[in-house]
C-alpha cells in the first residue's frame, strides 16, 4: 500500500506538481460556489488545501475507503463515507464538485457521473482530472521511483480527454474548459482537467 501523505511528505518535484495540479483545479471554483465537495478525497491532502484556499466556503470530502475517512478525521477534516454510485447526499446540495484521479477507478462511470450531476445544483460545476498513465509510468521511472512506477493503482481504464467530454455531455453537462497539465498536449502531459456545468434538462 502506498499512502498519499507519505508520498506527499517526500517533497521534491512530485509535491510541487501535486500542488500545481490542485491550484489549477481550484481555479475553476467561482466566488458564487458556496458549497464544495471533494469527491474521492483520499487521505485529505487536496481537501485540506481546499479548506485553506476557500475558508469562506462550506467544504466537505467524500470517500469510499473507511481508512481514508479516519485519516481525514485525524487531521480535523470533515469527510464522510459514501459510495459514488449511491451518494448519501441530498439532490442539488452542492455548487461545485472536485473529482481528481477518480474516474479511472470506476467500473460504472456513466452511473457515477449521473449521481454527481444529481447532487449538483443546476448550473453547478464539476471539475474532473484524469491521469495519463503512460506518461506517469515514464516520469516515475525517470525519477527513479521504480516501486511507484510498477504499483497497481487499480485503474479500470485509461481515459482520453475526448471520451470524458463525451461522457459529461451525455450526462447533461456543458463543457466549460479543458486543459492538459503541465504541458500543452495530452500526449506529453501527466493530467487533463475538464470543467463542466450542469445544464437544465
Amino acid at each position: 500500500m502506498i499512502y498519499q501523505r507519505a508520498q506527499y511528505a517526500k517533497g521534491g518535484a512530485g509535491r510541487l506538481y501535486w500542488d500545481y495540479r490542485d491550484r489549477v483545479a481550484f481555479s475553476y471554483i467561482l466566488p458564487g460556489h458556496r458549497r464544495v465537495v471533494d469527491m474521492g478525497c483520499g487521505e485529505g491532502i487536496t481537501l485540506e488545501k481546499l479548506i485553506k484556499a476557500f475558508p469562506e466556503k462550506d467544504v466537505i470530502g467524500v470517500d469510499l475507503e473507511q481508512e481514508n475517512i479516519e485519516i481525514c478525521t485525524q487531521y480535523g477534516l470533515r469527510a464522510v463515507y459514501s459510495d459514488i454510485y449511491n451518494l448519501a447526499l441530498p439532490s442539488g446540495c452542492f455548487d461545485a464538485c472536485i473529482c481528481i484521479d477518480v474516474l479511472e477507478h470506476l467500473k460504472r462511470p456513466e452511473e457515477a457521473v449521473r449521481e454527481l450531476r444529481r447532487i449538483l445544483k443546476t448550473g453547478g460545476r464539476l471539475v474532473i482530472v484524469i491521469p495519463n498513465d503512460r506518461i506517469f509510468f515514464l516520469a516515475r521511472l525517470a525519477m527513479g521511483m521504480v516501486k511507484e512506477a510498477f504499483y497497481d493503482a487499480g485503474h479500470e481504464r485509461q481515459w482520453k480527454p475526448k471520451e470524458v467530454k463525451g461522457l459529461l455531455k451525455d450526462a447533461g453537462f456543458r463543457i466549460v474548459s479543458g486543459k492538459s497539465l503541465p504541458f500543452l498536449f495530452w500526449q506529453t502531459s501527466l493530467h487533463y482537467i475538464i470543467a463542466a456545468d450542469k445544464e437544465l434538462l
